[in-house]
């Protein structure tokens, strides 16, 4: 029993370091230990330990005193198992990213089953072949004209975008945006930037865009105008 015990202790800190691992690649900023004790429901000595095992085995982490923790973006996790739930799941994402982005990141997301795909155990490979979860478009695709890839590319690198953009009575603006996400309202793709001409958050219908160029001017993670504080306001006005 305490041999059993000892083994599902070690099965839990695993899985534990693999989601501290994903945590910090998640975000754009450092973490305190004192965040990553709060998310994981654990105190602050448990996070140095798990960090400390993590650099130790080769886990690109970087603390700075008081400022917290960093993750190389670089860094790829090993591959991880997935149970047949979890498949469908992705099986169905990739099925919409094929449906309603553009081909590059359709050859993405192809390219990311079949690495999944190759490193499956034996035992799950025929749940690939047996998915019953699909997204089929049931409206037409709204065009656009702006590379969405691109798009992606500046919100990941946090580059401010100039637009040009053709309100719904066919107004044109010129906007200097910094872009925090893209949405998807079945069949329109919303992106929702800080936009500098409002001073606020704004979103914009990707198939209004008449022109989209980016800037030489990269953006900070401002906690005033970020997504964080975008999903903040959304989440107070859908509770009055």
């Amino acid at each position: 029993m305490i041999f059993l015990d000892e083994q599902a202790e070690i099965m839990r800190r695993a899985d534990r370091l693999m989601k501290i691992t994903h945590y910090l690649r998640k975000r754009r900023q450092a973490i305190t230990a004192q965040q990553i004790a709060d998310a994981f429901e654990i105190c602050k000595r448990t996070v140095y330990r798990d960090l400390q095992c993590l650099m130790d085995s080769g886990v690109p982490i970087r603390g700075e005193a008081g400022i917290g923790y960093t993750i190389n973006k670089q860094y790829y996790l090993p591959p991880i198992a997935f149970d047949a739930d979890e498949l469908e799941a992705i099986g169905l994402g990739i099925s919409m990213v094929r449906q309603w982005t553009d081909q590059r990141f359709a050859d993405k997301a192809d390219s990311a089953f079949d690495k999944i795909e190759a490193v499956l155990p034996a035992s799950l490979q025929g749940e690939l072949k047996q998915i019953t979860t699909y997204a089929v478009p049931t409206r037409p695709k709204v065009p656009w004209t702006v590379n969405f890839s691109d798009l992606r590319d500046h919100i990941r690198t946090q580059r401010k975008i100039h637009v040009v953009y053709s309100d719904q009575e066919d107004r044109e603006t010129t906007r200097t945006l910094q872009p925090l996400a893209l949405l998807f309202f079945n069949p329109v793709w919303l992106l929702v930037a800080w936009c500098e001409l409002r001073q606020d958050f704004r979103n914009f219908r990707l198939d209004r865009i008449q022109n989209l160029t980016p800037s030489q001017h990269l953006f900070k993670d401002d906690p005033d105008k970020n997504l964080q504080a975008y999903l903040h306001l959304v989440k107070c006005s859908e509770h009055g």
